[in-house]
């Protein structure tokens, strides 16, 4: 199972079973995945900014 993660700034979660629909991103894209330019759909910031749930 692919792990979600979540934006320190804004708290919204990524999640590889939905994908990011908003930015084209398919359902089963891991977030390792995601292009180096994605940024979180909610607030902008870089894939740097967020981390790993448990």
């Amino acid at each position: 199972m692919m792990k979600k993660y979540v934006c320190n700034i804004c708290n919204y979660v990524y999640d590889p079973a939905v994908g990011d629909p908003v930015s084209g991103i398919p359902a089963g894209t891991a977030f390792e995945d995601l292009p180096a330019d994605w940024g979180c759909p909610e607030c902008g910031v870089g894939k740097e900014d967020f981390t790993a749930e448990n």
